[in-house]
């Protein structure tokens, strides 16, 4: 296969915010056969990219970290054109780029959040963070009381 066309085969996304709760996974209509966890080693999660309903509202997204490593759900998706499915929820490419990361040796799509949206000293909604820790059963004990200790807005 030509080198302009590797990235079609990829048939993984790993999910690291929000839709590491399969139920919304589900919800939105993309189809996976499979789900486990994952670790993206040299990234961090932070949740600095402007909810576009409520601009002081954090959403998640992951910065470059040498020394971190951020976890999540990796679907193994029924067909390498099911992400596109999941492109109208992440505004791509407006608000998020998509983009192939390789976890555990496995070559996945993942969503990074824009410049343009992006601002410092944003903290998730507690709705929104409960979609996060409803991947509980996929993250690391460590991983997910980090992800419990996250400051929230709450009432939202």
């Amino acid at each position: 296969m030509d080198s302009q066309g590797w990235w079609v085969m990829v048939s993984f996304y790993f999910a690291y915010g929000s839709n590491m709760n399969p139920a919304r996974v589900s919800e939105r209509g993309m189809q996976f056969d499979a789900v486990q966890g994952g670790r993206l080693e040299g990234f961090r999660l932070v949740f600095d990219k402007a909810s576009k309903a409520h601009p002081d509202i954090g959403h998640a997204n992951l910065t470059y970290d040498p020394a971190a490593a951020a976890e999540g759900v990796v679907y193994r998706l029924t067909s390498s054109s099911e992400i596109t499915r999941m492109d109208p929820y992440e505004n791509a490419p407006v608000n998020y780029s998509r983009e192939v990361v390789t976890v555990a040796g496995v070559h996945c799509w993942t969503y990074f959040a824009n410049p343009a949206v992006r601002f410092a000293g944003l903290k998730p909604s507690r709705s929104y963070l409960n979609h996060l820790l409803a991947g509980r059963e996929y993250l690391t004990p460590e991983y997910y009381r980090m992800l419990c200790a996250v400051e929230c807005v709450e009432g939202r």
